[in-house]
């Protein structure tokens, strides 16, 4: 198992929209691992594959607290999202530091592969239901500080910016 680096926004790479996963093959057991050992490593509870610069279908989530129960999404769906939906305070893995509140679902229905490439049907509230979200908005080339208003977004623009020039003295 390796780590990934991960981009960071506004890093354009971010924006790419992620194509099907082809094969659940050993590239992809890999993938798979490699990017929860990244997500472990980081702190986080959710990484898509479009965060590591890999523009396929694949999410990686675990909110449990022993961070023993890892879900694997492969070409994940969103099949039903309740119409009641929660402001919640998220934070992302490629905008470290930064906090803000998003409106979504309360819960989802969705289906995906798991990682022996099995399809399974999901069904999710509260935080699993928003870290589902959050994570396959990436695989659409979105982040969540897209739904913030445009001054707030240029701040963390401006913010995260200033923070890789300094990282690179």
């Amino acid at each position: 198992m390796a780590l990934i680096p991960i981009l960071l926004y506004p890093d354009p790479r971010l924006n790419k929209l992620a194509k099907p996963v082809q094969a659940v093959d050993r590239r992809i057991h890999q993938l798979i691992d490699d990017m929860l050992e990244t997500m472990y490593e980081a702190n986080g509870i959710g990484l898509a594959a479009s965060q590591v610069d890999v523009h396929e279908r694949l999410v990686v989530i675990d909110i449990s607290q022993e961070r023993n129960q890892p879900l694997v999404l492969i070409n994940p769906e969103i099949v039903w999202a309740s119409e009641e939906k929660h402001l919640n305070e998220e934070g992302c893995l490629s905008v470290p530091g930064i906090y803000d509140g998003v409106e979504r679902s309360s819960a989802i229905k969705a289906t995906a592969l798991d990682r022996s490439g099995k399809q399974q049907n999901i069904e999710a509230e509260g935080l699993l239901a928003v870290c589902i979200q959050h994570e396959m908005d990436h695989l659409l080339g979105k982040v969540f500080v897209q739904y913030l208003s445009p001054l707030k977004r240029n701040r963390i623009k401006t913010k995260m910016i200033k923070l890789a020039r300094e990282e690179l003295r």
